[in-house]
């Protein structure tokens, strides 16, 4: 795994030693930056589910402004710090329940979330982000998940886009539509 862009393009990324962690292909990886490459910049960003903090690192080295890494694995906040300091760049590293973290985190522009795949958690995480309301208008969460997976629609403002397969994996785009988004197409609606 290495940093596509960026400040940080080419460095190399720590993985685990096992499988516990599942960190997002490369393939993937890349097709989801493509996808956002202009929501980036200047942008806070939550890195949910946190592993190897691949995702929140790559949005620092291009140029956002803050990211903040979740998880509860003592070996995955490890593994996230030792990334960020090699790629020489900083970030909020915390080992926490995701669903307790987000009933008090504050307000970010774009939100990944890649839990375990039989975790459960997709429905739970979705709709407390959407209750606590925690994304900014215009904002964006991006969610991996199984290319099976049925994802939930979410209340308004909130509104689940396209969804993007890639092999066994497929990525859902939900976004949060502000006043003047009524009429505008979304990129990946495009």
């Amino acid at each position: 795994m290495r940093i596509i862009t960026g400040t940080a393009r080419g460095k190399k990324l720590k993985t685990p030693a096992n499988y516990d962690i599942r960190p997002t292909t490369d393939n993937v990886k890349e097709s989801v930056f493509n996808i956002i490459q202009f929501d980036i910049e200047g942008r806070r960003v939550l890195d949910l589910f946190a592993g190897t903090g691949q995702l929140g690192i790559e949005c620092l080295s291009r140029g956002a402004a803050e990211a903040v890494f979740v998880d509860e694995s003592r070996e995955a906040v490890r593994i996230v710090r030792e990334n960020l300091k090699s790629c020489g760049l900083q970030g909020q590293v915390l080992q926490e329940d995701a669903l307790v973290y987000l009933r008090r985190c504050g307000k970010f522009d774009l939100i990944f979330i890649d839990p375990p795949y039989d975790a459960q958690l997709y429905e739970p995480v979705l709709n407390t982000i959407n209750l606590v309301d925690i994304l900014s208008d215009g904002g964006i969460i991006i969610c991996e998940a199984r290319r099976e997976k049925e994802l939930p629609e979410l209340r308004a403002p909130y509104r689940k886009g396209k969804e993007y397969r890639y092999g066994k994996v497929k990525i859902c785009i939900y976004k949060k539509e502000s006043n003047t988004d009524e009429n505008r197409y979304l990129p990946w609606e495009l």
